[in-house]
């Protein structure tokens, strides 16, 4: 079984001159059900479709199964999924633990929100925390993506 192992983080400093690429991603969800997700997803010019088990008590860890499908794939799928698509620029920041944050700016809907996650090899895992870093968010329903497609922060 493939389990996600991730926290959440509120992003409050400059983070972007740690960042060793970026890129574009457009999402929505074909289903937001907490017991399955079901996520499609276009990065640049690839794209994903992945489904999400529920967390558990934590909020850290999940079901995740991924798979690359074609552009076009993708984006007929995108067209019928749930409202509203999530737009955002994800920056990767490499750490001290040779773990990677991937921090998502938020635009459209979602605009000046700001969040950082990193994949860790179990829960207990400790690694450095960045000055950058705020409030962490794991488990907080509001923040997931497939929340934010249906309550926008701009609406909070």
């Amino acid at each position: 079984m493939n389990i996600e192992i991730e926290r959440k983080f509120l992003v409050k400093g400059d983070y972007k001159k740690f960042a060793i690429k970026s890129y574009k991603i457009a999402q929505g969800f074909l289903s937001s059900a907490p017991e399955r997700t079901v996520r499609i997803r276009i990065k640049d010019a690839s794209g994903f479709i992945t489904v999400k088990g529920i967390s558990n008590q934590t909020g850290a860890s999940r079901f995740e199964w991924e798979k690359e499908i074609t552009l076009k794939e993708a984006e007929e799928l995108l067209a019928i999924c749930e409202p509203s698509i999530i737009e955002k620029i994800r920056y990767i920041i490499p750490t001290n633990d040779n773990l990677f944050f991937e921090v998502d700016e938020f635009v459209s809907e979602n605009a000046g929100l700001l969040i950082a996650e990193i994949e860790l090899p179990n829960e207990h895992f400790i690694f450095e925390k960045p000055k950058w870093l705020g409030k962490e968010v794991t488990g907080e329903l509001k923040y997931y993506n497939s929340v934010l497609s249906k309550n926008p922060y701009t609406n909070w």
